[in-house]
């Protein structure tokens, strides 16, 4: 697990989600594993233009081969301190069943997002590494890295 903490705004991450980032790679240093080990980003898709254009971007800098990307909101809403273990939860199960579910509502990522979005129907895919993003209030960044191994 990568954990980083970078203050500024009480809801927005910062230009360039460099706390965000130290978490994932973080994260990934802890578990043995690098950048191209991932296979998919449950994304922390808050569903806001800056929120989500800041974290498409740090997915497609830090992980450029493009896993596929989904996010729960959509359907679940922003359950506060709950959303990162409930989208944990979602993960592991992504991972068990080899099954990625779409992101509500999207029909398709805006163009400027050079990442993988899943969408309109879950997506069958041989996944053997995940990570789950939580960016919470106050700049509290936190990246859990699952494995079916």
């Amino acid at each position: 697990m990568g954990h980083d903490q970078n203050a500024g705004h009480g809801t927005q991450l910062p230009e360039g989600a460099h706390g965000a980032e130290a978490a994932l790679r973080t994260a990934l240093g802890q578990a043995g594993l690098s950048a191209c080990d991932v296979d998919h980003v449950n994304a922390h898709g808050t569903s806001t233009p800056l929120n989500d254009a800041t974290e498409a971007a740090l997915i497609a800098r830090v992980l450029p081969h493009r896993p596929s990307v989904t996010s729960a909101k959509g359907v679940l809403g922003h359950s506060l301190g709950a959303s990162g273990a409930i989208e944990a939860a979602l993960t592991v199960l992504t991972l068990q069943h080899r099954r990625v579910p779409p992101i509500a509502n999207l029909q398709a990522p805006a163009p400027e997002f050079d990442i993988d979005c899943v969408t309109k129907q879950p997506r069958r895919q041989d996944l053997r590494t995940a990570v789950s993003h939580s960016f919470g209030f106050g700049g509290h960044n936190v990246v859990l890295v699952l494995t079916t191994a």
